[in-house]
C-alpha cells in the first residue's frame, strides 16, 4: 500500500493494493479496526461537509486511510438512499480534485503525488487529450499545431479533448458555456481550458465513486457489526434531506405514525399542533395541494388550517421547506418507531420512496377515488 493509494483510492492500482493485501473485511468490522471509525468519518464529513477529507489527517496511516474507502462504501450502500450516494461521491470527487489540481503543479517529487497524464489514463483519456503548445505571452489565439507533442502537466492553459470524451463528463447543469454549439471545435476535438479539463476529470471521479452504489449482497455479519454507524448515519442524513417529488399516493405506504395521524384525522380525533403541522408537511413535500390534502383527509382538516400551513412551509421563492425526520417527529412524541420503521429510513420521505420502490402493482389513491 502507496501513499498515493491512500489519497486516491478510487484509481484501478488501489483497488488493487486492497485486494493485494488479503484483508477479510468481515474480521476488519468485527475486530472494530480503526478502519471503521475512519470509514465513518468519511462518509459523515461528505454529508455534512462536502468533503472526505479527515479533521485529523496525522491520526491515520496509510493502510487505515485506504482501506476506509471500501468500508465506507459498504455503509453508503447500507444507507440505501439516493441522497447518501450523491453526497459521497460528489464529496470523494471535491476532494479528489482539491488534491489533484495541486499536484499537477508540484514539483517536490512526493510519491503520494499524481500527474494529470496518470489520471486522463485512468479514465481512457490520455490518448484522446493533448496540450495545446504554449503561445507567446499575450497571444491568446487557438493552435492546432503539435499534436501529440505537448507534455499534458502544467505547461499550457489550453487542451483538446476528443467530442466524446467530452460528452461522457459534461453535465448539461453547469450551464450554457458547456454545450458543444458554444464550444470551439475542430477535427472532431474540444477546446477546452486547463481548469476546465480539471472538472471534466473530477466529473469522472464522481461516476467511478457512484458506480455500483448502493450495492447489495453485503455480508449479514458485516451489516449487524455496522449497525451502529449505519444508524447514526441514517440520522445525520434525515437532518439534510431536501424535498422530493413523488408520482403515486399510496397512504398505506406512509410510515407508521404519519399514517396512524391520517387516520386519526379522518376519524375526527384531535391530535397536536405540531402532529399536525408534520403530517401537512409530509403531505406536502410529496407533492399533494390543498385540494388533494382536504381530500385525502376526508376534509377534517379545515381549508384555513391547511392553506396557512402550506405559506409557511414555504420560503419567499415557493422553495419546498423539508418535513421533520423521525428524530425531530420522536422530539414531538409522534413517532414512536413502530414497528422499527426507522431501520429503514430515518426519515419520512425517504421511508415512503423506498417502500414505493419495492411495491408491487401500486394505484395511485387519487385514482381509487375516481373509480
Amino acid at each position: 500500500m502507496e501513499p498515493v493509494d491512500a489519497r486516491y483510492p478510487f484509481l484501478g492500482r488501489a483497488r488493487e493494493a486492497v485486494r493485494a493485501s488479503g484483508v477479510d473485511l468481515t474480521t476488519l468490522v468485527a475486530t472494530a479496526d480503526p478502519v471503521v471509525d475512519r470509514a465513518r468519518e468519511r462518509v459523515e464529513r461528505a454529508l455534512l461537509d462536502g468533503t472526505t477529507e479527515s479533521e485529523t489527517p496525522h491520526d491515520w496511516d496509510t493502510r487505515e486511510e485506504l482501506l476506509s474507502y471500501p468500508v465506507a462504501r459498504i455503509l453508503v450502500s447500507l444507507l440505501d438512499a439516493d441522497a447518501a450516494v450523491e453526497k459521497y461521491a460528489t464529496a470523494e470527487a471535491q476532494t479528489a480534485h482539491t488534491r489533484f489540481t495541486s499536484d499537477f503543479v508540484s514539483s517536490d517529487g512526493r510519491r503520494d503525488r499524481i500527474d494529470r497524464q496518470t489520471l486522463l489514463a485512468e479514465f481512457d483519456l490520455a490518448a484522446d487529450c493533448r496540450a495545446e503548445p504554449a503561445r507567446p505571452t499575450g497571444d491568446s489565439t487557438s493552435s492546432r499545431a503539435g499534436r501529440g507533442t505537448a507534455s499534458t502537466r502544467r505547461g499550457s492553459d489550453w487542451f483538446w479533448l476528443g467530442v466524446g470524451s467530452y460528452l461522457s463528463l459534461a453535465d448539461p447543469t453547469w450551464g450554457t458555456e458547456w454545450r458543444l454549439v458554444n464550444r470551439e471545435l475542430a477535427d472532431g476535438e474540444v477546446r477546452v481550458t486547463r481548469e476546465e479539463l480539471d472538472k471534466l476529470l473530477e466529473a469522472g471521479v464522481r461516476a467511478r465513486v457512484a458506480a455500483g452504489l448502493p450495492f447489495e449482497g453485503v455480508d449479514d455479519a458485516v451489516a449487524a457489526e455496522l449497525e451502529r454507524e449505519v444508524s447514526d448515519l441514517r440520522e445525520l442524513l434525515a437532518e439534510r434531506t431536501g424535498t422530493t417529488e413523488v408520482d403515486t399516493l399510496a397512504p398505506e405506504l406512509f410510515p407508521p405514525c404519519l399514517r396512524g395521524l391520517l387516520d386519526r384525522v379522518r376519524q375526527e380525533e384531535s391530535i397536536s399542533p405540531q402532529a399536525r403541522f408534520a403530517l401537512l408537511a409530509f403531505l406536502a413535500a410529496i407533492g399533494l395541494d390543498q385540494q388533494e390534502v382536504l381530500m385525502l383527509s376526508h376534509g377534517e382538516l379545515t381549508v384555513d388550517t391547511v392553506d396557512k400551513t402550506l405559506e409557511v412551509l414555504r420560503d419567499g421563492d415557493g422553495t419546498q421547506y423539508p418535513p421533520p425526520s423521525c428524530r425531530t417527529l420522536e422530539a414531538y412524541g409522534v413517532c414512536e418507531n413502530t414497528d422499527d420503521h426507522r431501520s429503514v429510513a430515518g426519515h419520512p420521505l425517504d421511508y415512503y420512496e423506498k417502500k414505493l420502490r419495492r411495491a408491487d402493482d401500486v394505484t395511485d389513491w387519487r385514482e381509487r377515488e375516481t373509480t
